[in-house]
């Protein structure tokens, strides 16, 4: 065995999957080829052998069908009641998944898994069920037969001639953790069926002359060993990879399967799975779009749509490309792609349209070089699998066949005026007029109409012999013949240029509505505006009501915004939506989960997962929205997420910034406030200790220093706590304005006197106009700013340097200047020096809380500070405050 170290990439990347895993529950199927084999019976005495071991195994639903040995291990097991559903006035019992859920076994028993539940059930189909069981971590026992295997149900069909309609698809087979394989030999499953063990004996007896042929056993079970065996072979696989043995298989093989509106595309999209099942392969479907061509019918859409979602189902990626000619971008497609298989239908329509329009088929075999293709047949049966899907009889416009008439006699008209004086081709090219107006307004069978009333008119009025449909001369035929095939080409041609217009006006609309939903998005910020943005615009290109639903601290939905186009879900609706949010899938309206409700709703999806989910309740069409508009509304979707995500993100980081300003700010408060804090604590604790020593005898002058210093140290302390203090209640605004038309001169004398002692080392010049007019400011909180700057401007400045102060008045403005002639502000620090907890070089004393709180009490009067370097040396500190306005008249004093 050639072993070599296993790959950590994929070791990981296992490992986080097994971990989801865990959070899941157990799926096993018990696989049969046909009914009758035994799988039910298998799963039951499964389920009893757990039972008998302790597990908790509660029945879910199971089908007995009449067979006693059967219903016997029933026996003992706890069940859920069935829910009964009334469908057609018959009542029906379905399984009760929201029981399961809130009983919540650790192994639910839940027979036939490809039953298609009944109407109004939250689900279509109980595979759908079992998702949601396992999603909750319960795991499931389930049964399954081979020919409801979607990739294989062509191959069933063409082997018994019987078509079955309930499919699971493969996916959910490859999800399996446990496949147990059910054989019987055919000879022992008909002599079952003959004994009535599968069907009642008359119903037995057809079914042997039907789909229990022992031709079509042995196939079917020959289809249920290889399904088998490729389930082992794959968990072969995992186990080389997981033990690091090399891979004998070659890697990178990619499949393109060209897929089309036709119902033969379903077999080619089965293929194709199987190939790439077969192969280990990714596999691709593309359908081509042609601008060529005529505008595919709204019945053709819906079945390129569901032949779409069925290669999605069966794990393909699709694409839809666009092109004139279909076998170039197939084939550079598949090149950029590497691709080294293409799968293609065999052409089915008459090989003279090849020779006249050309092959794609043999233009991509001719083109292909080294790329693989494979030429596949469909059935006839399969035209019928969607009747639903058949192009309804056209209800025509009597209008138009109104107009195609009047044209043609117009052009009549005309050309009886222009006749004999212009030549008959004359006067053909104005019919031909004709037939190009009516196929620029009109539709296909109108324009054929016009065409043929055309030629039909030419003869009867310009082609002798006159006023009959007889023809003199034989030559006359070919000219009606040309004129036909010329007038049936125009409209034709005519009809596809409108057609190709309508489409890229249609594009054309749809890229500017995502456009302006992009811009507006950008634009605005907050969940609450941005889902109003999306509602508005979604309302408006889908005709709908809107409603986008944002989860609240609890996870449950609630809406987010109102408007003219939302609309408020009522409780069964909000369920359904808390539904599609916890699973992140679509449901409601038009979708195969609890289509009952109202309105569709679609998870808003982003990086980080779901984030909300969007209604959308549509007011002219009640059945829902076609293909292509589902397409588009989930881009809609999409980029409303994408936006709201991005709000959120922008909310947490400005919330995480906020949070690290704080811690910041907080640090530098305690760091700088137990600096500052510690000095003058130490002095005066240094100065009382001293005082307190009876053993030290101290003169009365020693005394009195070390009481100063305890004074000064305490004052100190109290300006270091009283700027904190200031600052927080600044911040938090707890100190309000309070103004008063008040004297500057008074002010000026209430500092200078308080800092007396403070200024003996600094003399103070004061140069007030004698004609300053009062100004309304907040007394204290002018006294706090001079204060600091005063106190600023004494730790900066050396001993013996002057202080000068003065104001100005200028256009209703009063300008104060604080000037010294210390060091000066370092160039380039003239603003920051005003922010928090900012100290001058070579100053060790101070929090750095004074210059920022007289900025913030200055800016509360609606002024302005700022500071500068004085030529000569020095620094200069200026303040604004504004002296608009009257004073109030003094109070006259009453009379006594």
């Amino acid at each position: 065995m050639d072993e070599r170290r296993p790959d950590p990439d994929q070791l990981l990347l296992r490992a986080r999957k097994e971990e989801e895993r865990k959070r899941e529950g157990q799926l096993k199927i018990f696989f049969g080829a046909a009914p009758g084999v035994g799988k039910t019976y298998a799963m039951l005495e499964a389920a009893r052998q757990k039972w008998s071991e302790g597990a908790d195994v509660v029945i879910g639903i199971v089908e007995t069908h009449g067979r006693k040995e059967t219903a016997a291990l029933l026996e003992g097991l706890p069940v859920i009641p069935r829910l009964p559903r009334e469908y057609r006035g018959t009542t029906l019992e379905e399984f009760d998944l929201d029981a399961a859920l809130s009983r919540k076994p650790a192994v639910l028993i839940v027979d036939e898994l490809a039953h298609t539940n009944a109407p109004g059930s939250r689900h279509k189909k109980r595979w759908q069920d079992i998702y949601e069981l396992l999603g909750a971590g319960i795991s499931v026992y389930t049964t399954m037969n081979v020919q409801h295997l979607e990739s294989l149900n062509d191959v069933v069909s063409q082997i018994t001639g019987i078509n079955v309609r309930e499919t699971v698809p493969d996916l959910l087979l490859e999800r399996a953790d446990e496949i147990e394989l059910v054989d019987l030999p055919p000879d022992d499953l008909i002599q079952r069926l003959r004994e009535g063990k599968v069907y009642m004996p008359d119903q037995a007896a057809a079914a042997i002359e039907n789909f229990f042929r022992k031709g079509n056993l042995i196939a079917l079970r020959e289809l249920s060993l290889r399904r088998t065996a490729d389930r082992v072979d794959e968990q072969m696989q995992v186990y080389r990879q997981d033990k690091g043995i090399k891979a004998i298989w070659p890697a990178g093989e990619r499949i393109l399967v060209c897929v089309g509106h036709n119902p033969r595309s379903i077999r080619l999209i089965h293929a194709a799975r199987r190939l790439a099942a077969g192969l280990r392969a990714e596999w691709i479907a593309v359908h081509v779009e042609s601008p060529s061509r005529v505008r595919a019918s709204e019945s053709d859409m819906k079945q390129m749509a569901d032949h779409m979602r069925l290669a999605e189902s069966l794990g393909a990626e699709t694409v839809t490309l666009s092109a004139q000619r279909m076998s170039e971008e197939v084939l550079g497609y598949a090149r950029s792609r590497n691709v080294g298989k293409i799968i293609i239908g065999k052409p089915t329509h008459p090989r003279w349209k090849d020779k006249l329009f050309g092959s794609p088929l043999d233009e991509i075999v001719r083109g292909s070089g080294d790329i693989d293709v494979y030429v596949i047949s469909g059935d006839a049966t399969e035209s019928h699998i969607h009747p639903e899907r058949r192009k309804r009889p056209r209800s025509w416009k009597r209008s138009e066949w109104a107009w195609s008439a009047a044209a043609v006699a117009a052009c009549t008209v005309v050309s009886r005026l222009l006749f004999p004086d212009f030549e008959r081709l004359d006067i053909a090219m104005v019919y031909l007029l004709g037939v190009v107006f009516i196929a620029s307004r009109t539709s296909k069978w109108p324009s054929l109409f016009t065409a043929l009333l055309s030629v039909a008119a030419f003869d009867y009025f310009f082609v002798t012999p006159y006023y009959t449909f007889a023809v003199s001369d034989v030559r006359y035929i070919i000219t009606f013949a040309v004129m036909f095939i010329v007038s049936l080409v125009i409209s034709r041609l005519t009809l596809r240029v409108r057609q190709q217009a309508e489409a890229a006006r249609l594009r054309e609309r749809r890229t500017a509505a995502l456009y302006n939903l992009n811009r507006d998005l950008v634009r605005e910020r907050g969940a609450t505006r941005l889902s109003e943005i999306a509602m508005k615009h979604i309302g408006e290109v889908f005709d709908s009501k809107v409603s986008i639903l944002l989860p609240d601290d609890q996870n449950r939905l609630a809406a987010s915004a109102g408007g003219a186009v939302a609309f408020t879900p009522g409780q069964q609706e909000m369920s359904v939506a808390q539904w599609v949010y916890e699973h992140r899938q679509p449901a409601g309206l038009g979708s195969d989960t609890l289509p009952g409700a109202k309105a569709l709703y679609l998870p808003l999806i982003a990086s980080a997962g779901a984030i909300g989910v969007i209604g959308i309740q549509p007011t002219a069409v009640p059945d829902g929205f076609e293909p292509e508009q589902f397409h588009y509304l989930e881009v809609f979707a999409n980029q409303t997420a994408i936006a709201i995500e991005r709000s959120f993100l922008g909310e947490a980081a400005q919330r995480a910034l906020l949070k690290a300003e704080t811690e910041s700010l907080r640090n530098t408060l305690l760091s700088s406030i137990s600096h500052d804090l510690r000095t003058p604590l130490s002095a005066i604790t240094g100065a009382a200790s001293t005082l307190l020593q009876r053993d030290v005898l101290l003169d009365t002058d020693s005394r009195l220093d070390l009481v100063t210093t305890i004074q000064e140290e305490a004052e100190h302390l109290n300006r270091i706590i009283k700027n904190v203090l200031d600052m927080t209640r600044l911040e938090s605004g707890a100190i309000q304005v309070n103004k008063e038309w008040q004297s500057l001169e008074e002010i000026v004398g209430v500092v200078l006197n308080r800092l007396g002692d403070r200024l003996k080392d600094h003399p103070v010049t004061v140069k007030l106009p004698g004609n300053l007019p009062l100004i309304p400011f907040d007394g204290l909180l002018l006294e706090q700013v001079l204060m600091n700057l005063f106190d600023n401007a004494i730790k900066y400045t050396p001993a013996g340097t002057a202080l000068e102060l003065s104001a100005s008045e200028e256009f209703y403005t009063v300008t104060v200047e604080l000037a010294d002639r210390g060091p000066g502000i370092p160039p380039g620090e003239e603003e920051h020096i005003f922010d928090k907890f900012v100290r001058g070089r070579g100053v060790a004393a101070g929090v750095g809380l004074g210059l920022a709180i007289c900025r913030t009490i200055v800016n509360a009067h609606g002024g302005k500070i700022w500071a500068e370097n004085r030529e000569g040396g020095g620094a200069v500190f200026r303040f604004t405050l504004s002296s608009a306005g009257l004073p109030p008249p003094p109070k006259r004093e009453e009379e006594r």
